[in-house]
């Protein structure tokens, strides 16, 4: 029987039970979205609306466990427990720094993939419209001074993937409430944050004073928050990526009024150019569950964005564009990322995501034909 089968060989769960295609999106609701440390019961019908989302746009099954476990070693004695049902982890609305460390943690005990959306699934759309906003503005990467307004999980997150992209470490500055993070600075800091301290910087010094001269001004801190002096003090042809949610850190009409020659995406779906987490996760799970692959590491995440921000350069199809009547789908300043309802998503990006895993090592089982996978995931979500 199955049962005794798999005590046997534990790999066969994949071929008797649906093991392989399952995900737990698992939060304790101390950071969720726009709400904060609600708790875990507040938190979970965002938790049952992200499962609904790895099964619409990937066929993911996906299952929401809110745990009542504030504290973080408690959550990590928790979660550890439970590789048995799941191929894959998907963690959610978790405070930082604790976000940091309950993903390190994990990753270390658990023996699936353990992926902490709110830092890497942000920063994977970001890079994506990152690379595309620098294209069209001619910057290049390793030239560019960037300040990162919010030193949480996704602005670490996004600063660390940049820097694997390219961009040069010492010419990035993290702003948090306190100002530029520097390492002599004692209020405020973490040991993540101390990563991405600049050791140029010796004294506080505010968003403002670093704004000037920027190239790249990212957001994932709070609303209205970039001011028409910093906008003003940018360097030509900025790229701001505003992406608080609801509210931006400044609106893009605003932003344009102030700085006709920039490129600007927020969170937001009724503004072009969104940064929307669902470009990606389910994407991203569906590549690591094919090829069961040991962990979600840094070649994946790279192959996501590069995918990502290649799919916003090829002609959008009609069945997108009449959904969105009235708004431009030519790449360009106001189209630098694909939207989230782009139906060749499920045959791009985990193509990518797979060849990634198994040129890097961690997928235990091989696609010989990506072109087949490809046509087998088209299938899948038309069937």
């Amino acid at each position: 029987m199955p049962c005794l089968e798999i005590q046997r060989d534990p790999s066969l769960a994949f071929k008797y039970t649906n093991k392989g295609n399952m995900v737990a999106c698992i939060s304790n609701g101390t950071a969720v979205l726009g709400l904060g440390n609600i708790g875990a019961l507040a938190s979970k019908p965002v938790m049952e609306g992200k499962a609904v989302l790895f099964k619409k746009f990937a066929d993911v099954q996906c299952i929401d466990l809110c745990v009542d476990c504030p504290d973080k070693d408690d959550f990590i004695n928790c979660v550890k427990n439970l590789a048995p049902s799941f191929g894959g982890i998907n963690l959610e609305d978790i405070k930082g720094p604790d976000c940091f460390y309950v993903e390190n943690k994990l990753k270390e005990i658990m023996p699936i993939p353990v992926f902490h959306d709110d830092q890497h699934g942000t920063a994977i759309v970001c890079l994506a419209g990152l690379i595309n906003a620098l294209e069209i503005s001619g910057k290049d990467v390793k030239n560019l001074k960037v300040v990162c307004n919010g030193a949480g999980a996704a602005g670490v997150a996004c600063m660390n993937l940049l820097v694997k992209f390219g961009a040069n470490k010492d010419n990035l500055f993290m702003v948090d409430t306190k100002g530029v993070i520097y390492p002599e600075r004692k209020a405020g800091m973490n040991d993540f944050k101390m990563e991405l301290a600049n050791s140029s910087i010796s004294e506080d010094t505010s968003l403002a004073e670093i704004c000037k001269g920027a190239d790249v001004l990212v957001g994932v801190s709070a609303p209205g928050v970039f001011t028409e002096e910093i906008m003003t003090n940018l360097a030509k042809d900025p790229i701001i990526f505003a992406m608080a949610n609801p509210e931006p850190e400044i609106r893009p009409e605003l932003a344009k009024r102030i700085r006709p020659d920039c490129i600007i995406a927020t969170g937001r779906s009724d503004y072009p150019n969104q940064i929307n987490n669902v470009m990606c996760f389910p994407f991203l799970f569906r590549a690591t569950l094919d090829t069961r692959s040991s962990q979600i590491n840094e070649d994946m995440k790279m192959a996501a964005a590069t995918a990502l921000a290649k799919l916003a350069r090829e002609p959008v199809p009609d069945a997108v564009k009449k959904a969105f009547p009235g708004r431009e789908f030519t790449f360009g300043r106001d189209y630098v990322i694909p939207t989230p309802f782009d139906h060749r998503l499920i045959e791009v990006l985990p193509v990518a995501v797979a060849k990634a895993a198994m040129e890097s090592g961690v997928a235990s089982q091989k696609i010989d034909d990506l072109d087949a996978y490809r046509h087998e995931l088209i299938k899948r979500m038309s069937g």
